[in-house]
């Protein structure tokens, strides 16, 4: 099959993309930037459900542009005999197969795991779901915000006493769509060793456990739950955002000599030596009575002041910026951590780059458009007939 209009590590890879509105499609937008064909095989009428997703722009929706850019579109119905046959030359010619529906579906259609490595002994099968493929919960539906839930992300999230708090973004399928591309490139490198392909079973469930880090391991050493702690990170102090006289600042004095260079940096040398905060499990245990000192000091004078104080002494620390702010940030353009899409219909629009920078390939400040719903349809159908 052609090979896709981006070079990369994974050109010449055909991944075959089922998936719709996030989970999946993030998995293979990753793909696609790092040089894989991908060839989204949609359903009928109104195709992958993002499409019908805010933002618009002249009527396209942008929230699909922005994980389906660069890819490719066919429709099919996997129920007609005519489509099946057509979707068969496409899985005989491809490495991966991507896709996000609840379990149980794809063997419905005849396309379980038992049959495609029967069929496609080559081919790679990622299934991203709500709960995976096995246990007991494996047919429930979810979405992003459920497995936040039930996954105890939103348990530590916000601040102590609030409001349940969802993360402010989908880290419930952003999680399950980055294990997925880990998953597929892990099979990939495995099947140029042994010739054989794999089923990537990715929960969504289990990427937000997975996620949980330092929370679970808190309450396997402890026994207890751990809560919400605002802004304050749960094991390093001090470690957190703090107010100043206009707007707050990100200090993040990870450990002792850190914070040596901290109370010189705010002017109190003296801080360091005191002794309930001489080691970073003290400062723990005084976290209170240390921020408040340290907002004491912080409170007269602005961000912008303390930013080049604690620049100057090399403390990682920061602004709390809103999205404007971190995308025009000089290290975000240095970086091309925003590119530019001329979709047809809507012009030209800005959309996030891709982080993953590999030497020997190219970075470009541009990306290519979403495809229209079922708009490569000839171009797939006339390359299959000519024999991939």
């Amino acid at each position: 099959m052609r090979p896709s209009a981006v070079q990369g590590p994974l050109s010449g890879v055909t991944v075959i993309d089922l998936s719709r509105i996030l989970a999946g499609p993030y998995c293979t937008l990753l793909m696609a930037e790092l040089g894989a064909r991908v060839i989204k095989v949609e359903t009928p009428s109104k195709g992958d459900d993002a499409r019908q997703y805010g933002p618009f722009v002249k009527g396209r929706s942008a929230y699909f542009m922005s994980v389906n850019r660069g890819k490719e579109s066919i429709v099919l119905d996997l129920k007609k005999p005519e489509d099946r046959a057509v979707f068969d030359k496409l899985l005989a010619e491809a490495d991966v197969l991507v896709e996000n529906f609840r379990p149980g579906t794809m063997e419905k259609l005849g396309y379980g795991w038992d049959k495609l490595s029967e069929r496609f002994p080559k081919l790679i099968y990622a299934a991203a779901s709500g709960f995976g493929h096995t246990g007991p919960d494996a047919e429930r539906p979810a979405y992003d915000m459920v497995v936040q839930g039930i996954g105890g992300i939103m348990s530590v999230t916000g601040h102590p006493g609030g409001p349940p708090t969802r993360i402010g973004m989908s880290i419930g399928d952003i999680g399950a769509g980055l294990y997925a591309a880990i998953g597929v490139n892990a099979a990939l490198y495995a099947r140029s060793q042994s010739g054989r392909g794999s089923k990537v079973d990715i929960s969504m469930f289990d990427c937000q456990l997975a996620l949980l880090e330092n929370a679970a391991m808190r309450f396997f050493v402890s026994g207890k739950p751990p809560g919400p702690l605002g802004a304050r990170h749960p094991s390093i102090t001090p470690f957190e955002a703090f107010d100043t006289q206009d707007n707050p600042i990100i200090i993040a004095a990870g450990n002792d000599s850190l914070f040596v260079k901290l109370a010189q940096a705010l002017g109190r040398p003296e801080m360091a030596k005191d002794p309930r905060y001489l080691t970073n499990d003290l400062r723990n245990r005084n976290v209170d009575t240390l921020k408040a000192e340290i907002e004491a000091i912080l409170k007269t004078r602005p961000v912008a002041h303390w930013m080049e104080a604690l620049d100057a002494a090399g403390i990682p620390a920061g602004p709390i910026n809103n999205i404007a702010e971190a995308l025009d940030h000089r290290q975000a353009k240095a970086r091309n951590m925003v590119v530019e899409m001329k979709d047809p219909v809507a012009g030209p629009l800005r959309f996030v780059g891709n982080p993953v920078k590999i030497s020997g390939y190219p970075d470009p400040t541009t990306r290519a458009p979403a495809p229209d719903l079922d708009g490569n349809r000839q171009a797939i159908l006339a390359e299959l007939k000519n024999g991939g």
